[in-house]
């Protein structure tokens, strides 16, 4: 197999062949370690992979190379023939991979291994006596030996019977040190190699279905994003087994350059820590490093949060680090050789893994919060006596998408919407928008929490939910989430508020309503826009806000595209209506207090209305949470103004004149975050799940008619590297809010009943 940074090549089981030359071209993608038998580094840290390649051959294979193993594999001398097994899982499948996992050999539930078998198998097999004396000083000792004849002796004559989690910990011990044995003592190293080359033989490819699209007739949850690997990303082997080794240190290049691995095998080494680089591995489903001398176990691996086997048998570990509360899919906390802390240990032997992780996760104490984003200036230079204003983007997750199903990863606590709500409405206060887009508001939160508790700080607001509601009886459409649009109401002044529902839309269509995609496709989602047209009480300046949020899945690229077409459609038509849209009366701009609570400030002499000779001078926000990334459909439609009709979203699919003649909107429209593209205060993601981390919220303005001053920076990148998904304590939503201040151009040409006076809304 090539090198990995090219990962187009596809190995099947069938090709391991008993040969050196297979063995010494497949061995480039293994072992850059150090071993205990030379004392050197076998690769040191190298970004180039094609160097770390030439680099591992030379210290492997070189002239003066000592094996540290007198093995002969595939009947070559020295273990020159191990290659091979190093890398196993090779069953070719069409968009994706068999995963295989170990085969559990099946054991008597009674304890019958003697003490004196285990004797010299590692340093850490002391822990009986403390086990037995400690947590179980009441029970018979874990490993009693067995009499001639073949009773096991046991207190009162019965045989001790522990908990179904505990047996199932012995059988996986029992594997492992099958397995160290077979390492050690038979001086066979690479032994889950071994094992799983003798079961792929004869495996034929998988045939695969495509789950994703089976989905689009299902009952509709909130879902999420989540990273698709690209066809020519494709890596057609996903394990290492590097146990066995006598290796000292593990170089970093392994967690830089396969972060792709699933499998990792560490085991009955001589490993005295894992270094933090380990939480790169973020799509580990196995690991082990049993048989080591590990006293202490990395936070960081509490990143790697799809692990399902974590294997840490005879080591000196003592205690766990809170951060691996966040494995929330483990199955198996492989612990047994450990002189663990009797707390933990008793939690594991009684309830199982899951407990252990879920109590890890709820008794671990607040971190320390992030470093405040900054903000980052875009702009200089302009006028104190232009208007100002700042808008915000959020989507705050909805509290019944807020589950310990989608979120293990985050303690109840924090996934409370109790404590969550109010970490949100502190958000608000200390933002000071003076528009708020958010997303996933619920309808019941909005009438109960966000408009009476915004209202103390001068905000109205308009909501619609998702179309599903008029389907539901009113006890369920009280929990429908929507999008909602909050602004200051003694600074604007709201003209006119229309919901775009998509899918009625396009079923309304002429060109639209007998496409067999429409129906298919475009109908079951049921996620919507809202846009608004307001009015300065200052200046008379008049401008929309646009506020989406788009269906989630990465397959539903032809849909996201349809959706944003319809809605710049909208817009357009919308638009050319306001601008024929009568001046308001000086008179009816009087503020009106929302609340008792509600500071009062000074309020400007109201301005006349501006007017506006075509829908391209009205200033244009187009906010929300688009789903979709930088190399979309949707963001090239935005971006450029048209996408064609044999774009790759849309070719394929039937959707009347977008894909006879191509989707375009006549806005100028720029990306407020762009500016920092390429640059170390780049924005690199809006939504942070262990699953997916990218940007997918925009916030879009129309740049001829305004001027971006500054946006709020990217959260603390340092705070991340423990941090594997939001919510947490402090990010209270998966997605994080966007922010920017603008302002607006003066216009050549304006238009207005009177003179206006100098003023801004913000300086």
């Amino acid at each position: 197999m090539p090198f990995p940074a090219s990962r187009t090549t596809t190995t099947t089981a069938a090709s391991f062949a008993p040969s050196l030359a297979l063995s010494l071209a497949l061995t480039p993608t293994l072992p850059y370690l150090q071993s205990s038998a030379t004392g050197r580094s076998f690769l040191s840290d190298t970004s180039d992979p094609t160097l770390a390649t030439a680099e591992l051959l030379r210290g492997m294979y070189g002239p003066g190379h000592q094996q540290g193993h007198n093995s002969r594999l595939n009947g070559v001398p020295g273990g020159r023939g191990m290659g091979p097994q190093m890398m196993y899982n090779f069953v070719q499948q069409q968009g994706s991979h068999q995963h295989h996992t170990h085969p559990q050999q099946q054991h008597h539930q009674s304890i019958q291994q003697d003490h004196t078998a285990h004797s010299g198998a590692s340093n850490a097999m002391n822990h009986h006596s403390g086990f037995s004396s400690g947590l179980m000083s009441n029970v018979t000792p874990f490993t009693p030996s067995n009499h001639q004849n073949g009773h096991t002796p046991s207190r009162s004559g019965q045989n001790q019977q522990f908990s179904e989690h505990w047996n199932e910990q012995l059988k996986s011990y029992k594997e492992a040190e099958r397995a160290h044995q077979t390492m050690t003592e038979q001086h066979q190293p690479h032994y889950f190699a071994r094992l799983r080359a003798s079961e792929n033989k004869g495996i034929s490819p998988v045939p695969t279905t495509n789950t994703a699209e089976s989905t689009l007739e299902g009952e509709e949850d909130r879902g999420r994003p989540v990273n698709v690997e690209k066809s020519l990303d494709r890596q057609d082997w996903l394990n290492l087994d590097f146990s066995g080794q006598g290796l000292r240190n593990v170089s970093l290049t392994l967690f830089n350059h396969y972060d792709f691995l699933t499998e990792l095998y560490l085991a009955s080494n001589n490993l005295q820590y894992l270094p933090p680089q380990i939480g790169q591995l973020r799509s580990l489903r196995h690991l082990d490093v049993s048989y080591n001398q590990l006293s202490e176990l990395p936070p960081e691996l509490g990143m790697c949060t799809p692990l399902r086997q974590l294997l840490l048998y005879n080591n000196n570990i003592q205690s766990l680090p809170f951060e691996l509360g966040a494995l929330h899919f483990l199955e198996m906390l492989g612990i047994h050789g450990n002189p663990l802390n009797a707390e933990l240990k008793q939690k594991l032997v009684e309830e199982g893994t899951k407990s252990l992780i879920t109590y890890l996760k709820e008794q671990a104490p607040v971190p320390l919060p992030p470093q405040p984003r900054q903000p980052i200036t875009i702009q200089e230079g302009i006028p104190d006596d232009r208007e100002r204003i700042r808008i915000m983007s959020w989507n705050t997750l909805c509290d019944k998408y807020a589950t310990s199903t989608q979120y293990g990863y985050t303690p109840a606590s924090a996934l409370s919407w109790e404590y969550r709500k109010d970490s949100i409405i502190q958000e608000f206060r200390d933002r000071k928008a003076d528009i708020l887009c958010l997303q996933e508001t619920a309808m019941d939160a909005f009438e109960n929490f966000f408009a009476p508790e915004l209202a103390k700080d001068n905000y109205k607001g308009v909501f619609y939910p998702k179309t599903r509601v008029n389907h539901l009886p009113p006890k369920e459409q009280r929990a429908v989430d929507g999008c909602s649009i909050f602004y200051k109401s003694d600074k604007y002044i709201l003209l006119d508020k229309q919901l775009v529902d998509f899918r009625q839309t396009a079923i309304n269509r002429p060109d639209m309503k007998s496409a067999d995609d429409v129906f298919n496709r475009v109908m079951p989602k049921d996620t919507i826009a809202v846009f608004c047209f307001f009015e300065s009480r200052a200046t008379g300046n008049r401008f929309i806000v646009v506020n989406a949020h788009l269906c989630w899945e990465h397959y539903l690229a032809d849909v996201k595209a349809v959706q944003t077409g319809i809605l710049m459609e909208l817009v357009t038509k919308q638009s050319e209506r306001y601008t024929r849209r009568p001046p308001v009366p000086v008179n009816e701009k009087k503020v009106i207090r929302l609340s008792e609570d509600a500071p009062t400030c000074e309020v400007p002499e109201a301005a006349p209305s501006q007017e506006y000779r075509n829908n391209t001078e009205i200033p244009l926000f187009v906010c929300g949470d688009y789903n979709s990334m930088a190399d979309s459909s949707v963001y090239e439609l935005l971006d450029k103004g048209r996408i064609p009709p044999d774009h790759p979203d849309l070719v394929g699919h039937s959707y009347g004149n977008f894909t006879k003649d191509g989707i375009e909107h006549p806005f100028n429209l720029r990306n407020v975050y762009s500016a920092l593209f390429g640059t170390p205060d780049e924005l690199t993601f809006t939504n942070y799940t262990p699953t997916f981390s990218g940007v997918i919220d925009y916030i879009w303005y129309s740049a001829n008619t305004l001027d971006a001053i500054e946006v709020l920076g990217p959260p603390d990148y340092e705070y991340l590297k423990r941090v594997p998904g939001f919510p947490n304590y402090h990010f209270p939503a998966d997605h994080i809010q966007i922010m920017a201040d603008f302002a607006f151009k003066p216009r050549k040409d304006k238009k207005s009943v009177g003179d206006q006076p100098p003023g801004s809304s913000r300086v």
